[in-house]
């Protein structure tokens, strides 16, 4: 079938919606939300809200349906990215942190580039190119400094070389470590087995990008999921939820705790309950909350 459907003015989008049945309280604050945050952005908060399609392939909206109900889930669901956004930071440069000190202090200032250390060695050659363009690109002071007064090796030491990195190399760095004792030992840092970090890292890399692209978190089903702890940290297994494994409870709980490793005194958790509990629209239930998580020790207030 072509597509043959013609673009639509913002008032002609509104009428479309109010013609399928969507309550419009506010049509300038409506015409408004929908110059600035795309008809199809905002569509996946009222998809909710619609009837099955007719036999015709016809829209319309359950009864009681309204446009400022699918903006409260947008305003929320972009609330929840911020704060998302916020723990991965800590995280990121935490775990940067863990995997430069601990390679420097065993292997010394270079160690990254000893491909030994490394066990699939076409990650590690990609890796390593991934990463000498970022050093050649980055106009950082340290990165200039080394250039300026050092000629071997070509590239800075770890300790300077890990803050050029991405998040998704960082994951791909940590991950590709041919030895255990070596994964086991940054992972230790947060109370981890290496496996659980691993296969956090590499999940926490996609929802980043989830994040940084202004994509739904909201009640997605995440494609690349997380190996949910087992064994440790014994204080916190019991504030995961494994059935809920595609689901944003999980990571929300995982970064919590790193968190608090990170910064003990952190109210980030408490942050997620209020966002949570002020969004009496929101059914945490879609992004595999527990119906007692309120009482699990990470969340009680």
């Amino acid at each position: 079938m072509q597509f043959a459907k013609p673009p639509l003015p913002f008032v002609d989008q509104l009428d479309q919606l109010e013609s399928r049945g969507l309550t419009i309280h506010d049509r300038a604050g409506a015409l408004r939300a929908l110059s600035h945050l795309n008809y199809y952005r905002l569509r996946a908060y009222w998809l909710g809200m619609e009837r099955p399609k007719g036999s015709g392939g016809e829209h319309s909206f359950v009864p009681g349906s309204t446009f400022d109900m699918a903006l409260a889930l947008y305003v929320f669901d972009r609330r929840l990215r911020l704060l998302v956004m916020d723990a991965v930071e800590q995280v990121e440069v935490s775990v940067r942190t863990q995997w430069a000190h601990h390679l420097a202090i065993t292997y010394g200032s270079h160690a990254y580039l000893d491909r030994s250390l490394f066990w699939n060695p076409d990650v590690y050659a990609r890796s390593l190119v991934n990463l000498e363009e970022e050093i050649d690109r980055s106009q950082e002071t340290f990165i200039e400094h080394y250039k300026a007064n050092y000629q071997e090796p070509r590239l800075p030491p770890i300790w300077a070389a890990c803050e050029v990195m991405s998040f998704g190399q960082l994951s791909k760095w940590v991950g590709n470590l041919s030895k255990r004792q070596d994964r086991q030992r940054i992972a230790e840092a947060y109370d981890l087995d290496e496996k659980t970090l691993k296969s956090f890292l590499h999940h926490l890399t996609a929802i980043r990008n989830l994040c940084a692209h202004h994509s739904r978190l909201w009640n997605r089903r995440v494609t690349i999921t997380m190996k949910i702890p087992t064994v440790r940290p014994a204080s916190a297994l019991s504030w995961f939820n494994p059935p809920a494994d595609r689901q944003i409870y999980n990571t929300l709980v995982m970064l919590g705790m790193m968190l608090r490793v990170i910064d003990p005194s952190t109210d980030w958790p408490h942050r997620v309950r209020a966002l949570v509990d002020g969004a009496p629209i929101v059914d945490p239930a879609v992004m595999g909350f527990p119906t007692d998580w309120r009482s699990r020790g990470l969340w009680k207030a």
